[in-house]
């Protein structure tokens, strides 16, 4: 599906990490997502190419 988004727990299931793994690697700014209120969401298509590229991207979060 084009543009999937996934939330902590999918993103932790399709990664096979644990959710907090997921929460501690997003608020440091070391895997691409956006902070929707105040939950996580994830593109499947960003998390794919992060991948790629080894995980080795760091991202700034942007001051909402």
């Amino acid at each position: 599906m084009a543009n999937e988004i996934m939330t902590v727990e999918q993103l932790a299931k399709y990664l096979n990490v644990g959710v907090t793994t997921i929460y501690k690697l997003a608020n440091e700014g070391k895997i691409p997502g956006t902070k929707v209120g105040n939950q996580w969401r994830f593109r499947k298509e960003k998390i794919d190419e992060w991948l790629d590229k080894g995980g080795r991207t760091s991202f700034r979060r942007q001051k909402q």
